[in-house]
């Protein structure tokens, strides 16, 4: 499920973790005793949680292995598919970080989620909400173009989440108390082609797992230079606007 690219995820640590905290940051349990994050990738950002809350037991689930296999200690992890993934008992707090936007019935994951919680417990998350930025915008008309159709067309994904005001309606109809807002960050990118190195890790696996290798290369250079012009370099690096959906509900 975990569509990241083990070797390029550590590359932007700072940017990946900065959402998490600020999402956990709003959540205000005091004592939980089971916390899971789900779509934990390699797992730091998991043990931050039980250093947070030393009390608990703290478990990460992510469908990738070789995430799974660089978590540090501190926690128990496993390898697991989160539409699969069903607690032993209730939980107290469950912790999703830009997992979502890969699973199509995520809506449906939710609802559920939000009825596996312990009275007073928190559901939190957040998504990406930059599916309409010129980043995914090139990409898309990209794959669509004549020289990739053949190969890719069906690959010219849309928007796979929903609003703010949408997910406060969903948790609210369980009966959850909801927290929902956006934060558009604006990340100062290194490097050449900077946007190209950040969605060859993320939004473009699925196109870069499909294509030989000769077909790769032609392909990333044809991403390259239609993200150099949606994303022009900067004397002081490449300015990449990112919208995040977050939502923390309480039951």
């Amino acid at each position: 499920m975990t569509q990241w690219d083990p070797n390029i995820y550590g590359r932007y640590a700072d940017e990946r973790s900065r959402p998490f905290y600020e999402l956990t940051g709003r959540i205000r349990a005091e004592e939980p005793r089971r916390v899971v994050d789900l779509g934990c990738g390699t797992g730091e950002l998991t043990v931050s949680l039980a250093r947070r809350w030393p009390g608990a037991a703290v478990h990460g689930v992510d469908s990738s292995a070789e995430m799974i296999a660089k978590a540090p200690q501190g926690a128990t992890f496993e390898v697991a598919d989160v539409r699969d993934w069903r607690p032993a008992e209730p939980v107290d707090v469950i912790v999703s970080n830009a997992l979502l936007q890969w699973v199509p019935e995520h809506r449906e994951l939710l609802t559920r989620w939000a009825r596996e919680l312990n009275p007073g417990g928190w559901l939190a998350f957040q998504v990406p909400g930059n599916f309409a930025a010129p980043s995914h915008q090139v990409i898309r008309e990209l794959c669509q173009s004549a020289a990739w159709a053949g190969e890719l067309a069906d690959l010219a994904w849309r928007d796979p989440v929903d609003s703010a005001e949408d997910y406060l309606r969903l948790l609210s109809a369980e009966g959850l108390t909801v927290d929902a807002w956006e934060t558009t960050y604006v990340h100062v990118l290194q490097g050449d082609d900077a946007v190209l190195r950040w969605v060859t890790g993320t939004a473009l696996r699925p196109m870069l797992t499909r294509l030989g290798p000769e077909r790769r290369e032609q392909f990333l250079a044809d991403a390259g230079r239609v993200l150099a012009v949606a994303y022009p370099k900067r004397d002081y690096g490449t300015p990449f606007p990112f919208r995040r959906i977050f939502t923390v509900a309480h039951k």
